[in-house]
């Protein structure tokens, strides 16, 4: 997963929407795309969506008649320049709990 680990604790489908779109960031993902790729019905998508947007999480263009979506560079994982490593089950609880 090309997805940063800080924004791995969203709900299913905010996560779900954002793996797609962090699988496919040079391309990016209509909303029928992500739809098929998250398995979530519109009406549990376009809230995520909303809620990403607000966060700044995701980026939204229109491309001739069509709306793109594209993860916002802070999500996606640059390939050349890898996280040192993956926090731990414990650090995630630490960091969850403020320990």
């Amino acid at each position: 997963m090309a997805l940063r680990p800080e924004h791995r604790d969203r709900d299913e489908v905010e996560l779900g929407v954002l793996s797609a779109l962090a699988d496919r960031a040079g391309e990016g993902m209509t909303v029928f795309e992500l739809r098929a790729a998250v398995d979530a019905d519109i009406d549990r998508l376009e809230p995520a969506l909303a809620d990403l947007k607000e966060a700044g999480l995701i980026e939204v263009e229109r491309e001739d008649d069509r709306t793109v979506l594209y993860p916002a560079d802070e999500v996606v994982i640059d390939p050349e320049n890898p996280p040192d490593e993956e926090p731990s089950v414990l650090d995630i609880i630490r960091e969850r709990f403020g320990l």
